[in-house]
């Protein structure tokens, strides 16, 4: 008999060859392939354009073979509309972490999703600042220790964790707002999903699209891998609940 070798996993086609930076058991990674699959998948990446933010993925345009920009920190959302309305026809993309996008730039991520923008953001919610040193982030936990709350978050003084799907979920602009978890097989499946539709809702010109996805950084949190993914699990979905926050009607075919 003739051995034959059946390749079963890969590097997707939109990822560069190299090693990425991230430490240990950040999620980061999975969510990095799930974007490079799903613009695989749909034949995209000849037309995609991503946007990197100022955070821990500052060089995530190292890691896909696609064209990326770079943004200020929180612009990234103002960048991808530009970019957007002078190349209407392409794929863009942002990629921002919590304190990106929910804390510098509050004002261009409500801004371009109540203007209807026609991007798609992934958003990555690990409820910290991960990049530099592990201060309160917006999403921070009540009670949840940082750097810059030693102590714990005490909203009395600093306010509650803020629930960005269900804020830009409330804008007229919003064609698709969902939270997704990279805690698990099953969650990581259903965060393919969501971002798939994401893409599609640009697609089909639906208006502005937005994925969170509840990310774990067990260096910040002094966690193991597994205990940060259950960290993620047990602490982080009840305050964020996963699920659907706005879908456009022209997309419930698609749902499965």
């Amino acid at each position: 008999m003739v051995a034959t070798t059946e390749v079963i996993h890969q590097r997707p086609e939109s990822f560069t060859d190299v090693h990425t930076h991230y430490c240990p058991g950040c999620t980061h990674g999975t969510a990095h392939r799930l974007v490079a699959e799903v613009i695989d998948e749909m034949g995209l990446r000849e037309q995609t354009i991503g946007v990197a933010p100022v955070g821990c993925s500052v060089f995530a345009y190292r890691y896909f073979k696609m064209d990326f920009v770079e943004a200020a920190h929180g612009r990234a959302p103002a960048m991808a509309t530009g970019i957007k309305r002078v190349l209407p026809k392409s794929t863009v993309f942002t990629y921002q972490g919590d304190g990106d996008l929910a804390s510098i730039g509050m004002a261009e991520i409500m801004h371009a999703a109540g203007r209807g923008e026609n991007i798609t953001v992934i958003f990555i919610n690990n409820a910290i600042y991960g990049m530099t040193g592990g201060q309160m982030a917006p999403t921070t936990l009540a009670g949840m220790k940082t750097t810059s709350s030693p102590f714990g978050r005490d909203v009395e003084m600093a306010g509650y964790p803020l629930r960005m799907a269900e804020i830009l979920s409330t804008l007229d602009g919003a064609g698709y707002v969902v939270r997704r978890s990279l805690h698990d097989a099953a969650n990581i499946r259903k965060a393919k999903k969501a971002i798939r539709l994401a893409f599609e809702t640009q697609q089909r010109e639906l208006g502005f699209s937005m994925v969170e996805l509840l990310s774990s950084c067990p260096t910040n949190w002094k966690l193991s891998p597994q205990d940060a993914l259950d960290f993620v699990a047990e602490q982080m979905t009840p305050v964020f609940p996963l699920g659907d926050y706005k879908v456009n009607p022209a997309l419930e075919s698609l749902k499965v």
